[in-house]
């Protein structure tokens, strides 16, 4: 989802662009957008130094995410594959911009809220595997960069959404178009999400903007979302009534253990695990602050919520929304 909004920013600046890809069959449609597909993974050394060959800018945008994942898969993706990033970067002599995660704050972060750049970053559980692996990942870009061996930056997101989303929309997506979604403590809360055009925007400015050589860069706050909205404009891009009870707290975390233990009597314990982190999510006001990025990078998003949610909605369903 990102890339492909990196690839369309950057066509339309007049930027020739390079995806990497490991299936160019399957990308046919970002080749349409403009992009020269060139086919490799994270894995294959190999092949990301002959895609970064003669480029200026690398936007390392790909990682391991979802619930069924274990350590060895986060590492191998997140860190083993960022590592060989950096060195293709270094070999090529290509600016570094990294898309890192808000997960490196951990559970601590609504404790610590308003959350900036300037929070000690704190140790995580064994159990918090993508969280470890995106700090992990951090660290190998800062390092390489302080050593003087890339020009590198970091951007830090949180929850995506937008066109071609596999994670935030189909997840909501699915319980939305039954008609039906709770709004847990009265749906007040506003959303720690942001659009991943206005993400590609702001990674573009880091790339575009000398003193963020080293800098790391929340880009968590673009326009706000609360719940209730998102079930506004979830409706109008599924065409469809949603009913939106309001549920008191007590009510709401009652309803999110029942679904814990409905999920893992399912035998996805996987997805239990998460049940308190999105009840924590619809029920905490986005703690983040992108204060430093509209300062250093004058980054300024361009979609508003009521235009990107029902897009992103309207493309889920017409896409994936009957599976």
């Amino acid at each position: 989802m990102l890339g492909s909004y990196l690839v369309q920013r950057l066509v339309e600046s007049g930027t020739t662009v390079r995806a990497l890809v490991r299936r160019p069959e399957n990308a046919n449609w970002l080749q349409q957008l403009g992009g020269d597909l060139v086919q490799g993974e994270l894995a294959d050394a190999r092949s990301l130094r002959s895609a970064t060959t003669g480029c200026d800018t690398v936007f390392h945008a790909a990682a391991a995410i979802g619930p069924e994942s274990g350590w060895e898969a986060f590492r191998a993706g997140n860190v083993q594959g960022t590592s060989n990033v950096v060195e293709a970067c270094e070999k090529a002599g290509a600016r570094l911009v990294h898309v890192s995660s808000t997960a490196v704050y951990g559970d601590s972060r609504y404790e610590l809220a308003p959350v900036d750049e300037g929070v000690a970053l704190p140790p995580l559980p064994d159990a918090d595997s993508y969280g470890r692996s995106k700090q992990d990942a951090e660290q190998i870009v800062l390092q390489a960069q302080l050593a003087g061996h890339i020009w590198g930056a970091i951007v830090r997101p949180p929850v995506m959404y937008g066109e071609r989303d596999r994670q935030f929309i189909p997840r909501v997506g699915a319980v939305m178009s039954r008609g039906f979604f709770p709004l847990c403590g009265g749906g007040r809360t506003t959303l720690p999400v942001v659009h991943a055009n206005a993400v590609a925007e702001g990674a573009i400015r880091v790339a575009q903007t000398e003193v963020a050589n080293g800098q790391v860069y929340n880009l968590t706050n673009d326009f706000p979302l609360t719940v209730k909205d998102l079930v506004r404009l979830a409706s109008i891009g599924l065409g469809r009534r949603i009913r939106a009870p309001s549920l008191s707290l007590r009510t709401s975390r009652t309803l999110f253990r029942a679904l814990a233990i409905g999920l893992r009597i399912a035998g996805r314990r996987d997805l239990a695990t998460h049940a308190g982190g999105t009840l924590e999510m619809l029920t905490h006001d986005n703690p983040f602050s992108a204060a430093r990025a509209r300062k250093e990078l004058q980054w300024s998003p361009t979609i508003t919520p009521e235009i990107g949610v029902p897009e992103a909605f309207r493309w889920w369903k017409a896409h994936h929304g009957s599976a």
